[in-house]
């Protein structure tokens, strides 16, 4: 009997309010004005100034993660841009594409600017993450710019590092290229070991040159291009002429980009001076004919 009453009573309270013949006290009968607004969904961007515990060609934030630039970490991100314009608009950037040339660019600026140099200098690498393509796909336009220490001038696979790149090309950093005594196999160069330029040593770290005008293809097919353009930096790095004897002074060493990193837009060539006749046990720069004579 008291189920039966208290369904009943149910009931009667249902059919009540339904009606509309009754008001709750304290309410104005509208049941939709005071519901708070929903807030619009943020979009997901990685941090800048943040390391990181692992390098990613592509973020997402399900997996995104940083650490404390005190801690181990693989890379730090020192800046987040955005893709705007026609740039903006189709599929992802892909490799080849103007729009990574142009975040590859922003990109090498604004890492010059935190390291108070050229990364090329240095056993550093600079790579770009995306936003996954269902993040693009959702409207994601940011790219990210990150920093790692590498191993060797052979060796580019970042390592782990304690502490921020902030400044790191300031001074006498133990990161920039300096001397090294190439190892060979031949005739052939197998790798660069460095050392102490007060050390025996063959080669020496001059510059960098933008090579602006080829295709990957060309560049490779024209070795005697970049030969000619490090010759130029070895002459002005020793303060010697540029002229038909410079050959029998010193040679050269260069290491281009990759070609992912060619056609994302990095065209810079790292020379070397290279002594094939003599070990030498100071640096080149600046020592002029007497210090680096015809032979």
């Amino acid at each position: 009997m008291r189920r039966w009453l208290a369904a009943l009573a149910l009931a009667g309270v249902a059919a009540i309010l339904l009606s509309g013949c009754v008001r709750p006290g304290g309410t104005d009968g509208d049941l939709t004005d005071d519901w708070p607004a929903l807030r619009v969904p943020a979009m997901f961007v990685p941090a800048t100034d943040a390391c990181l515990p692992r390098i990613t060609a592509v973020v997402q934030a399900s997996t995104y993660e940083t650490v404390d630039c005190a801690r181990n970490h693989l890379a730090e991100a020192v800046h987040v841009g955005e893709f705007t314009g026609p740039e903006a608009d189709g599929p992802r950037p892909e490799p080849g594409s103007a729009a990574l040339r142009t975040a590859r660019a922003e990109c090498d600026q604004r890492a010059r600017l935190v390291l108070g140099g050229d990364w090329h200098t240095a056993r550093l690498t600079l790579n770009i993450a995306l936003p996954s393509v269902s993040a693009w796909n959702g409207g994601a336009r940011w790219f990210r710019c990150d920093l790692s220490e590498t191993d060797s001038i052979d060796n580019t696979r970042p390592v782990n590092r304690t502490g921020s790149l902030r400044g790191a090309l300031i001074g006498d950093s133990p990161l920039i290229h300096r001397c090294f005594d190439p190892k060979l196999i031949g005739d052939n160069l197998n790798y660069m070991a460095p050392v102490l330029c007060t050390a025996p040593h063959r080669a020496e770290f001059v510059g960098v040159y933008i090579e602006r005008d080829v295709t990957w293809e060309q560049f490779v097919g024209a070795a005697d291009l970049a030969h000619k353009r490090c010759m130029e930096l070895i002459a002005a790095f020793a303060d010697v002429p540029n002229n038909p004897e410079l050959p029998y002074r010193a040679g050269s060493i260069f290491y281009p980009p990759s070609q992912r990193e060619w056609d994302e837009g990095d065209r810079g060539v790292r020379c070397f001076l290279w002594s094939d006749d003599r070990k030498l046990t100071g640096s080149m720069r600046g020592v002029g004919p007497r210090g680096l004579p015809v032979t």
